[in-house]
């Protein structure tokens, strides 16, 4: 006769405490604080050997969602006694700790200038599929085409119309998915150019940022005239900037111009985000042969020079020309060519860089401003 079998004792229950101090070794890896610290984890239970919770992502287009989810994974299956984990992501991208000098925009969280030192660059096609990449991971993003002697943005996103009022407030128009865009170009009838002197060109900012109905935006960003004048100080000025991205291309050359640029906001206490450069090679359509018709490196070589992030590179491509003159960017013509995904990752990691500059501990920690004066000073 066989004796009784002795039961396997029952695993100790899992503690919400143990969850938590293990949460509190994952790491946000741009950051570099712990998602309890953050306030990151939401809706946690416990429920026998299974761990339930959300973690709230700093922003939908986080470019390190993966690797977050697997070290909270890997974190909490070490627990003893956790068998199975159920995590969803969600985003909430933080109101910007900017300079609070000066006022707000109403329900924007951060506003973010593109400028460049020089025209020709490019930066009206960045602005535009910055914004777009960003509503495509599920931000709320205004575009605002602050370019007052070249408005280009509202041809590129496909956009006709003249501006128009409701209840004192100007309405943004809205573009592809859903982008909110207001331009000086809405304004102006087709083909008058712009004769202003600089009072009139701040004017025209000012009215554009105050008296548009933005509505609630994770990101505005604002596509600046080229070179260091009235339209950037007036920026500057007038609303608290989380902070600039300064675009270039890839020659030495454009290091001297890029960093006056960079020397500029640096003046107005603007916070450096990067810098991206455009045209960094052109691939062949045919045998994808690449040529670096502007050589290559140089926004890598002048962010370190100046000791600012480097966002990344992104080449020529002729279809970006042919769906912008028609009002589709390629993230909407093409949205799995080479190009879109490109600015997808650019835009992912400039959201995280704003992250950096709203979590941290003042509005500048991790986010460089240059070191005295610009090269060619």
């Amino acid at each position: 006769m066989w004796g009784k079998q002795r039961s396997q004792p029952e695993p100790a229950a899992v503690s919400e405490a143990a969850v938590l101090d293990a949460l509190r070794k994952v790491q946000d890896p741009e950051i570099h604080k712990d998602l309890v610290t953050l306030n990151m984890v939401k809706d946690l239970k416990v429920e026998g050997r299974t761990v339930r919770l959300t973690v709230e992502l700093t922003t939908p287009a986080c470019p390190l969602k993966d690797k977050i989810e697997g070290d909270v994974r890997e974190a909490l299956m070490a627990v003893p006694g956790v068998a199975q984990v159920e995590l969803k992501l969600s985003s909430n991208v933080a109101t910007s700790r900017a300079t609070p000098e000066r006022a707000p925009l109403p329900g924007v969280k951060h506003a973010v200038a593109i400028g460049s030192g020089k025209g020709g660059v490019g930066k009206s096609t960045v602005s535009t599929y910055l914004a777009v990449a960003l509503a495509e991971a599920g931000a709320q993003v205004g575009l605002l085409d602050a370019d007052i002697y070249g408005p280009s943005i509202p041809q590129m996103m496909g956009i006709r119309g003249e501006a128009r009022s409701n209840g004192g407030k100007i309405i943004a128009f809205t573009g592809h998915l859903g982008v909110k865009v207001m331009s000086l170009g809405f304004f102006l009838p087709e083909g008058a150019p712009v004769v202003w002197r600089g009072p009139m060109v701040a004017g025209a900012i000012q009215q554009m940022l105050r008296d548009v109905d933005w509505g609630t935006l994770d990101y505005l960003l604002v596509d600046l005239p080229p070179g260091t004048g009235d339209a950037q100080l007036t920026l500057s000025q007038t609303i608290p900037l989380t902070g600039a991205v300064i675009v270039m291309t890839p020659q030495d050359v454009a290091m001297n111009i890029a960093g006056k640029a960079l020397a500029m906001f640096r003046q107005l206490k603007v916070p450096i985000l990067g810098i991206i450069e455009n045209m960094s090679g052109f691939v062949c359509p045919q045998c994808n042969h690449e040529t670096e018709i502007f050589l290559r490196g140089g926004g890598r070589r002048a962010a370190e020079r100046l000791g600012v992030t480097f966002l990344g590179e992104i080449p020529i491509d002729p279809e970006i020309c042919r769906v912008g003159d028609s009002g589709q960017p390629l993230l909407v013509a093409a949205p799995e060519s080479n190009s879109a995904k490109i600015y997808r990752k650019v835009a992912g990691t400039l959201a995280g860089r704003i992250s950096v500059a709203s979590l941290t501990e003042s509005p500048t920690d991790n986010v460089v401003f240059i070191k005295g004066p610009a090269p060619g000073h």
